[in-house]
């Protein structure tokens, strides 16, 4: 494991160092200012990654301003398109913002240019799911409307 020999300067502090030391190379720039780790066997590596990363932070230019991201995927953009098939995929991002678990069930209400979806409770599904005992068919039901 490594071990860090001293605590790396940041924000204003870094940049008057990194000025005073501007004749220096960049991997010794860096070692002066605290962005090194010493490993088990007493070598210097030095963390050019984290004092880049410093430096423009302290300049004002934040690397993720946003919440980190997982790396995997598009940002959602809350819009879809249809699909050859014919069908519109609604991503996993839009379902876990809802709470949403593998057997939620959904009514469909289509409107003139637009598609509601409706999440069903415990009470809505009895009202909604067929009746096994019913002697009407679903014939004779589409036949009444």
């Amino acid at each position: 494991m490594t071990e860090t020999a001293t605590a790396p300067l940041t924000g204003k502090a870094l940049l008057a160092k990194v000025k005073e030391l501007s004749t220096l190379p960049r991997r010794e720039r860096a070692k002066q200012c605290g962005y090194y780790t010493v490993t088990k066997n007493n070598q210097v590596r030095v963390n050019l990654t984290d004092f880049y990363d410093a430096l423009l932070s302290a300049r004002g230019i934040p690397l993720s301003p946003e919440a980190p991201k997982d790396g995997r995927g598009r940002e959602p953009t809350y819009r879809v398109s249809v699909h050859q098939n014919g069908q519109i995929v609604i991503g996993a991002t839009y379902t876990k913002a809802m709470g949403l678990k593998s057997g939620d069930e959904f009514e469909i209400r289509l409107g003139y240019k637009h598609i509601h979806l409706i999440q069903l409770g415990e009470s809505d599904k009895k009202l909604t799911s067929p009746d096994i005992d019913s002697d009407e068919s679903d014939e004779d039901l589409e036949d009444e409307e």
